[in-house]
């Protein structure tokens, strides 16, 4: 039967409290000082706390704070006559169970008990999670099926030469991590991993971004700066988001693959590098090159080596090794104590469409891990969040939504101006940088 402390000045308070917890086949101690509460906290071991946060000998928050380096699991509900902002999110972020206002709803009371009876019940019969792989190693890609089985064959392949590759997949799948894992297994790891987001830089910045520049080649160029081929020396320049590069970026990136030299801008001097190009595209590039939106040659030199990454739809028995791994990271990025997952967590996550791959799925449990109020991943938290993300897709409602509306009319105003972007900006209204930040914002690519 579960233990329940209450700490509270006013009598009235205690005895309303006891009489109707009591009523609910609960154990029930009562102490109207700090003092007492936590001596009552160290003996009886209750499962839940009831605490006022002014009690005429201490601090509601030092008591909450001493329950907590005491015994994690014990379930503290704050309550309090004076709401003001500070209080609740420090007794929030001291680990407190719930935040009630006084004068007291006896439902919201009831309700927070429940709640917090039910979790430490969850808890109690929920074994804890057992993870072999090293959370703090940042370059491991988890994964047992058949198709990560083999995606892993694909790398051990390219590892042994310089060859450049074509990494394929939708956003989310773990592109820029299975560029770094390659790059550490060759056998020149030891130099430079340099990233660069195509996406990310303004047309006129690219060329420069890419090969450097000199100085005095343009207005700014105060100085002569190494471009990301350069600085990627002899190891990896890893070009995410390919497709998004101008055509006639295209044709310099070509020039570069096919003699590894190149100019900076402005300059004449003839530069080498032998750093191995792996690209990212999230697009199908077959189709871009018979549009005439990405050069031929380029993509023949782009994918010597292709590896087409799985959505997390087409490898869902790795769901519980991916949650079990991301339980372990978070926890100890966010110094939180979430071990064990309830039943029906990992069917729920199974049956959900993950249109945002494994990227997704770490999000959806970093967002319950930092909402949990114990130690137990709970479906409902899982349910609520993964409804709350596809309610309006759900409703068939997201096509009424604003941004919705706003990224279908920039996309068909861009394709209808052949993606001019200046005539598209004064077309509809806006400057020129707001149109490339709403690009980059709704992930509008040319078809």
């Amino acid at each position: 039967m579960p233990k329940i402390l209450v700490i509270d000045d006013e009598l009235s308070i205690l005895e309303t409290l006891q009489m109707f917890l009591e009523e609910k086949g609960l154990t029930v101690f009562t102490a109207d000082t700090g003092k007492k509460g936590l001596t009552l906290f160290e003996s009886e071991h209750p499962q839940v706390v009831i605490l006022d946060i002014r009690l005429p000998d201490s601090n509601g928050l030092d008591i909450l704070k001493a329950m907590m380096d005491n015994n994690f699991s014990s379930q503290v509900i704050m309550i309090t006559a004076f709401q003001d902002m500070e209080t609740t999110i420090q007794a929030m972020k001291r680990g407190a169970f719930d935040y009630i206002h006084k004068p007291l709803d006896i439902n919201q009371v009831e309700k927070a008990v429940d709640r917090a009876t039910s979790i430490i019940k969850i808890d109690e019969e929920t074994p804890c999670v057992e993870c072999s792989i090293d959370p703090s190693n940042p370059l491991v890609i988890i994964g047992k099926s058949e198709k990560m089985r083999h995606i892993f064959k694909m790398m051990g392949l390219v590892c042994t030469s310089r060859v450049n590759v074509l990494l394929q997949g939708d956003t989310g799948t773990g592109k820029e991590l299975t560029a770094r894992v390659i790059h550490t297994n060759c056998g020149f790891k030891e130099e430079p991993f340099i990233v660069f987001d195509c996406s990310a830089v303004v047309d006129t910045l690219l060329e420069s971004e890419l090969f450097g520049h000199e100085k005095g080649a343009f207005t700014g160029a105060d100085q002569t700066t190494k471009g990301k081929i350069e600085l990627a020396g002899n190891g990896t320049l890893f070009l995410d988001e390919i497709a998004r590069l101008p055509l006639n970026i295209q044709g310099k990136l070509l020039g570069f693959l096919q003699r590894r030299e190149y100019t900076r801008v402005g300059g004449t001097k003839i530069l080498r590098s032998d750093c191995r190009i792996v690209a990212a595209c999230n697009q199908n590039l077959d189709q871009m090159v018979i549009k005439g939106k990405f050069k031929e040659d380029l993509y023949y030199r782009l994918k010597v080596f292709t590896i087409r990454l799985p959505t997390l739809e087409e490898r869902l028995s790795d769901i519980q090794l991916l949650v079990e791994h991301f339980l372990n990271k978070i926890n100890m990025e966010l110094d939180t104590h979430v071990t064990k997952i309830q039943d029906g967590v990992m069917d729920r996550l199974v049956n959900h469409t993950w249109k945002g791959n494994v990227r997704e799925l770490e999000n959806t449990i970093v967002q319950s891990l930092v909402g949990c109020r114990g130690n137990v991943l709970l479906r409902e938290d899982i349910d609520k969040i993964l409804t709350q993300n596809q309610s309006l897709p759900a409703q068939g409602l997201y096509s009424f939504s604003l941004s919705h509306v706003e990224k279908n009319h920039i996309a068909k105003t861009l394709a209808q101006l052949d993606w001019n972007k200046s005539k598209t900006a004064k077309l509809l209204g806006i400057t020129l940088p707001t149109l490339r930040s709403k690009i980059k914002k709704y992930n509008i690519y040319p078809f």
